[in-house]
């Protein structure tokens, strides 16, 4: 085929124009962005179009024409590359990729199976503009300008570039007053400055944050100390030391959501055994608890857990800061005479989990090393779930008591497969492989509760014993929504969505008898000082962002890594406040006090972690 005559720079023209309406094809079809108004419409459109005009334009640099056609080539691939990652990670996460999350190479091999399920063969669309710029180098032939000429039209090329980025710029702050002091909702910033904009800024938050700890001196501790002070909750006296002397047994419940609890799924009953929990007396059963995890995922609830701490915006702490100073629950116990474990029949270097452990002052791993993992007992990263609770077991028999330990449960963990044999029930049958197949790892998982229970009755260690049983973090993502709205019989909203993140929370005391199913609002931050106070353990000094659910003095107010929020009465998602009761949109200003109260806790905690602020507390004592 003869090369058509084009004017100068036409591949150039060709390449922007390419990738920008598959930037903008790709926000649309793979990515769940609110557009509230035709301005918010039009920034989304527009958004990708600076980046490209810049990271294209250094062509004008270029002399020859063979390096300039390799530029251009390799600009069009890395921009499909990107918005193609981030579709594929989206679909799982509901979130952008961060810096951090892409050094978490160590997570990749075992993470393959959920991200080739989160593949589509649509995905090849992202690449459409590669193609175009391939066809359009092999056959434009472009007309030859002088000098002079290139000069001025360099100067009004990037004069144009910089003007729609600023317009762009102007419009976003217009839509979403202080857009770049928001860095926690990734969303709002890709809808406003674009992917490639946003991934740019993401590398600017990365590399500010790394600063903050060789600045920080400790006197931003003061200022904290003086907030967790002012919302510190008295335990209540009946229940503090209610556990005393016990051995602690935390399981932690792989993306088990609350929807599937005291439900059915076509007349079969997902989750008996927990369902009978929540009407044991000896259990408490708090059926309005919320994850509040981020982008680590299971490493996040382990370390909001043992901290009361906010997971790092962005990536995890697991990663980012496994060398910080903590006053972990792991470390208060042990310096209250607990010997404390963690059991996971995983690789010990999956999330970082070998030099955290030693960070958070945890005795003792017990790996996927610990465990023999015979034929047909290997699931998803590790071991089945019951299998693994029966070997448990067994190693607790052995440890020095009181012990605390945590039992990290796998087999309901996406892509949620399961053999034939344990599955008990019946797939669901909607639109979503992930949910239809979801119902048969939560009834796997309710079993192996079951046979834990048991097993700790048979071994003696049940009655000297309090189990604290909480899911995780979601399962089923927002971009299932469609297959969500088939169970629960309603269109999910942005308000539904929140009520998702809803998981379960069961603390049981054998022979305490004055169990309750509670709907006191909470979350994750308030598992420490919980389970410190039912043990008789102080936790005034701590520097915590949770309390005691126990307490008369808990306030119902649960804090999201992305900003969302729960208070009694409302819940806040996506810039839009909603009575908690109708569900539907009500006056902001019920919103507006909370709001600026959860920036300013998300934070503190982000302040404590970013600047390892910890380690002048260690020092001053």
């Amino acid at each position: 085929m003869k090369k058509i005559n084009w004017p100068k720079h036409a591949i150039l023209v060709i390449a922007i124009i390419a990738t920008w309406l598959t930037t903008y094809i790709g926000y649309k079809t793979s990515f769940s962005l609110k557009i509230d108004n035709v301005m918010q419409e039009f920034i989304l459109f527009m958004n990708p179009l600076s980046f490209l005009l810049f990271v294209y334009g250094a062509t004008l640099f270029i002399k020859t024409t063979k390096k300039r056609n390799i530029y251009l080539f390799s600009v069009s691939l890395i921009t499909s590359i990107i918005m193609f990652s981030n579709a594929v990670f989206y679909r799982f996460f509901s979130d952008f990729i961060t810096l951090p999350v892409l050094f978490q190479t160590s997570n990749f091999g075992d993470l393959s199976s959920s991200v080739f399920a989160n593949m589509h063969v649509t995905d090849i669309f992202f690449f459409t503009d590669v193609v175009i710029v391939g066809l359009a180098i092999k056959f434009v032939n472009e007309a030859q300008t002088s000098t002079s000429q290139r000069k001025i039209g360099r100067k009004l090329y990037f004069v144009v570039a910089a003007t729609i980025l600023m317009v762009n710029l102007g419009l976003s702050e217009a839509q979403r007053p202080q857009l770049l002091t928001r860095s926690f909702d990734r969303e709002l910033l890709v809808k406003n400055i674009g992917t490639y904009n946003y991934h740019i800024y993401d590398l600017f938050i990365q590399s500010k944050t790394h600063a903050q700890r060789a600045l920080a001196d400790g006197s931003e501790l003061t200022e904290v100390a003086n907030y967790i002070n002012a919302n510190y909750a008295e335990p209540n006296p009946e229940m503090f030391g209610a556990a005393k002397g016990r051995n602690v047994i935390f399981v932690s419940l792989e993306s088990l959501q609350s929807f599937v609890i005291n439900n059915d799924m076509k007349g079969h009953e997902i989750t008996p055994f927990l369902n009978s929990l929540t009407k044991d007396p000896d259990t408490f059963y708090f059926n309005n608890f919320y994850h509040q995890t981020g982008l680590g995922k299971t490493s996040d609830s382990e370390f909001i857990v043992e901290n009361s701490l906010y997971g790092r915006n962005g990536g995890a702490v697991f990663f980012t800061n496994s060398g910080n100073t903590y006053n972990s629950m792991s470390e208060k116990l042990g310096d209250n005479g607990y010997f404390t474990s963690v059991m996971h029949a995983n690789n010990r270097s999956f999330w970082n989990r070998d030099i955290m452990y030693q960070a958070l002052k945890i005795d003792k791993f017990y790996d996927v090393e610990s465990y023999e993992i015979g034929e047909g007992d290997a699931v998803n990263w590790g071991m089945k779930d019951i299998p693994f609770v029966e070997q448990s077991v067994e190693m607790m028999k052995e440890m020095p008591q009181p012990f605390s330990t945590r039992l990290i449960t796998l087999t309901n963990h996406h892509p949620f497969t399961l053999d034939e044999e344990d599955m008990m029930i019946p797939a669901y049958d909607s639109n979503s492989r992930t949910l239809n197949q979801y119902f048969q790892t939560v009834r796997y998982m309710d079993e192996s509760i079951k046979v834990l229970f048991n097993n700790l009755k048979e071994s003696g260690l049940y009655d000297n014993s309090i189990i604290v049983m909480y899911g995780d973090h979601y399962g089923i993502s927002e971009n299932h929504n469609k297959a969500m709205g088939m169970y629960l019989e309603k269109e999910i909203t942005p308000f539904d969505n929140v009520e998702l993140q809803k998981v379960p929370l069961f603390i049981h005391i054998p022979g305490y008898g004055k169990g309750e199913v509670s709907d006191e609002l909470a979350g994750q931050m308030d598992v420490k000082p919980t389970v410190l106070h039912l043990l008789g353990i102080d936790t005034k000094e701590d520097m915590q962002m949770g309390s005691d659910i126990f307490s008369p003095d808990h306030e119902p107010f649960v804090i999201f890594r992305d900003g969302r929020f729960v208070t009694e009465n409302t819940i806040y998602a996506h810039e839009v406040c909603y009575d908690k009761k109708t569900g539907e949109p009500t006056d902001s200003g019920a919103c507006e006090p909370y709001i600026e109260r959860a920036t300013t806790e998300l934070g503190y905690s982000d302040l404590i972690i970013n600047g390892d602020l910890l380690r002048f507390t260690e020092e001053d004592q």
